[in-house]
């Protein structure tokens, strides 16, 4: 049972619902506020909390937002291009990495980048963890579009590090311009 009664028309929630509703609340207090104005003391406002049972979960308001992030943007192998074509594949991915950042945005980025020095930036959106890059790539090896011998763990990461690179400089959304640049010019042409 999730909820403890504490009085006439008031209950306590417990476990999972607890921690999805101070999760959301992180999440739109980030889109509402940012995250530099973002405090620990607002979100458990906006999920009608304490501020201790926050941080029995959460160390600190960063590995809270990164949960946020996490909990809130949808996992890469969900929406895993499959066209029949590399080049057509890597750009459908390279773009939802790019409306993944939009979405979080540069200072939100920057600041957890300035104090979570151990966590990948890749790591934050998923993308190395699903290996999406190496599905794209084994499936082209498959179909004969690439060598097999090609695919080394640090041209996996290229495309996603190029673009990860041009957002982190710009401070907005790479054009697909860039990003077919990026594929026509550098990726692909270290594939053959």
């Amino acid at each position: 049972m999730n909820k403890v009664h504490e009085g006439e028309g008031t209950t306590r929630r417990r476990g999972a619902e607890l921690e999805a509703a101070i999760v959301q609340a992180a999440w739109d207090e980030l889109m509402e506020v940012g995250f530099h104005h973002l405090t620990i003391e607002g979100v458990a406002t906006r999920a009608q909390t304490s501020k201790p049972v926050i941080y029995r979960r959460w160390p600190n308001r960063e590995e809270l937002v990164l949960a946020a992030i996490l909990n809130h943007l949808p996992s890469v192998t969900e929406k895993l291009p499959d066209t029949g074509n590399l080049r057509s594949d890597i750009l459908l991915l390279l773009n939802q990495l790019n409306e993944m950042l939009h979405q979080i945005g540069p200072k939100t980025i920057h600041g957890l980048m300035s104090v979570m020095s151990g966590i990948p930036f890749s790591e934050i959106l998923n993308f190395r963890r699903t290996n999406a890059m190496t599905l794209l790539l084994n499936r082209a090896a498959e179909r004969g579009e690439i060598r097999p011998e090609k695919i080394t763990p640090r041209l996996t990461r290229l495309p996603v590090d190029l673009v990860r690179h041009e957002w982190l400089i710009t401070l907005e959304p790479v054009s697909m311009a860039t990003m077919e640049e990026i594929v026509d010019e550098i990726f692909l042409p270290l594939l053959k």
